[in-house]
């Protein structure tokens, strides 16, 4: 029964999270996060089978975000002003969330893998979408769970869109 409890509680909570990022509530979304925070989304390769294990860049080398929750937290105030070309006129995104599983628990904290698909549209005819897996530490805080690592793996090797200034 715990088990169940805890998934449910995961999933409430990514389906939270994914309502304010959809809702351009930026600066509430960056408190789920803890404040050693690190976001990262690494370039991806096309490899052949036996090179996988460098099919993504790591942490320290080229990447689409390698940020931690100060940088988070300066993005999201510069979305609130208005200043920010790539989202002004905002974008319309939808975040879905699926194949919650949580994996390896130590102390107050969890491992959760979790695939996405993060649709945006913004101005009259452009249109992106991002399909991939998220890898995050959840951590049980006193006001409850929080986001210590986040690492994004998309699909796509090449990206059509023109700016990147979505969350995932």
């Amino acid at each position: 029964m715990e088990a169940v409890l805890l998934q449910y509680e995961v999933e409430q909570f990514y389906y939270h999270e994914s309502a304010l990022l959809d809702a351009h509530q930026y600066e509430d979304w960056v408190r789920l996060f803890t404040e050693d925070a690190h976001y990262f989304m690494p370039l991806r390769r096309t490899v052949t089978r036996r090179q996988l294990h460098l099919e993504f860049t790591q942490p320290g080398e080229m990447a689409y975000f390698d940020e931690n929750k100060e940088y988070l937290e300066i993005r999201a105030q510069k979305f609130a002003t208005g200043t920010s070309w790539a989202e002004d006129p905002p974008s319309r995104t939808r975040h879905l969330i699926t194949n919650v599983r949580i994996g390896e628990r130590s102390g107050d904290e969890m491992q959760v893998h979790s695939n996405f698909m993060l649709y945006r549209t913004r101005l009259k005819d452009s249109l992106d979408q991002w399909v991939g897996r998220r890898k995050d530490t959840l951590r049980r805080t006193p006001t409850g769970l929080a986001i210590a690592k986040r690492y994004i793996f998309l699909d796509q090797t090449v990206l059509q869109s023109a700016n990147l200034s979505s969350f995932f």
